[in-house]
């Protein structure tokens, strides 16, 4: 049976006292083994719009949330009993019927956060010329536009009718794939391309921005070790492609400041590492404090009992090259100190005695 963890159930569970967080392990651990949950109280959640939920029962107050078909277990949330309860009874895990991405769903009817907020019933006077009404962003996109871009059936109506304040509202309560394309057409007047539909809704890109496969238990000790640092389990569809791409040479990622950069440079070290088991892998920064992080965050997607770490070096390019001059020439390098400079002079850089 398929193993797989949601996004969301990583962020409740960091929502949880320790203690509470240390039992979640156990039973998830125990989960993995027997899927079919003979040691936990497994109950269908029968309020749900989703038959495939289950709870399970941690402690007296914790209930896991999962949801089981007949051939994958995908935990989906955590939380104290009623929490638990409401959330899986206003979601529903489904495969979207055009992008073929599977999609937690929040239930339309029982979100109040959309509606418009209740307002004063005052009798005022008719105004000659009334205000005009602030203009729909996406009016003119019918049902197929929306739901390539992975809009749910539910919300299609909810969609057309937001204008630019509503529109914010909205996006918390649909898809990221959905927002993110919207967010994009009210940008520029343009819908993305949508995705071929792989074999399996679990392997759509868009899917595993939130959803991610566990292939033993390593990785769900790694996922429920550092639950907090979401870079580590899910990645953005346009960083997994650079993560996965096979380059025919030297290849160059450009980004501004926050794009991911960084992230991708860490899990295709680690995806090259594993992938070839014999190579060594040299992860360089010019910054001496990134390469350090870098080597943290390195621990985070590949713990030491795998040996990966040991294969990939994290280093400056000033150490590799100090380094270097040490293996070549015996002894440390010195560094010749920085000559003084008059006003409107530019210092020479540092150079290698």
């Amino acid at each position: 049976m398929t193993f797989l963890i949601a996004e969301t159930f990583t962020s409740s569970f960091t929502r949880l006292s320790g203690p509470d967080q240390k039992a979640v392990k156990a039973s998830v651990f125990d989960l993995q083994m027997d899927p079919a949950g003979n040691g936990l109280k497994l109950h269908r959640i029968d309020k749900s719009k989703d038959a495939n939920f289950w709870s399970a029962r941690v402690n007296r107050d914790i209930r896991l949330v999962i949801h089981k078909t007949g051939d994958s277990l995908l935990l989906a949330y955590v939380g104290h009993h009623d929490d638990a309860y409401a959330w899986a009874e206003r979601r529903r895990i489904e495969a979207h019927p055009r992008t073929g991405a599977i999609q937690i769903v929040e239930v339309r009817e029982r979100v109040e956060e959309v509606a418009a907020p209740a307002t004063l019933d005052l009798v005022l006077p008719a105004p000659t010329e009334g205000p005009q009404a602030a203009p729909r962003l996406f009016a003119a996109l019918d049902d197929e536009a929306l739901l390539s871009i992975g809009v749910p059936a539910d919300w299609l109506a909810d969609v057309r009718a937001a204008n630019e304040d509503g529109f914010f509202a909205l996006a918390r309560h649909l898809p990221a794939e959905a927002a993110e394309a919207l967010l994009q057409y009210a940008a520029t007047g343009m819908l993305a391309p949508p995705t071929p539909a792989p074999a399996s809704p679990f392997a759509h890109p868009d899917a595993l921005r939130r959803i991610r496969l566990i292939a033993n238990q390593e990785e769900l000790e790694q996922a429920l070790a550092f639950p907090w640092e979401k870079w580590g389990v899910f990645l953005h569809p346009s960083q997994r492609a650079l993560v996965d791409r096979t380059f025919s040479g030297p290849a160059r990622v450009a980004g501004s400041a926050g794009t991911g950069k960084t992230i991708v440079a860490l899990h295709r070290a680690v995806r090259l590492a594993r992938a070839n088991p014999d190579a060594r892998i040299l992860l360089a920064s010019f910054s001496q404090p990134l390469a350090n992080a870098l080597a943290k965050k390195l621990l985070v997607l590949a713990p030491e009992t795998g040996g990966i770490v040991p294969r990939i070096t994290t280093a400056s390019f000033r150490g590799i090259a100090e380094e270097m001059y040490q293996l070549e020439h015996g002894a440390r390098p010195r560094i010749p100190p920085t000559p003084s400079c008059g006003s409107g002079c530019v210092p020479p850089p540092p150079r290698l005695a």
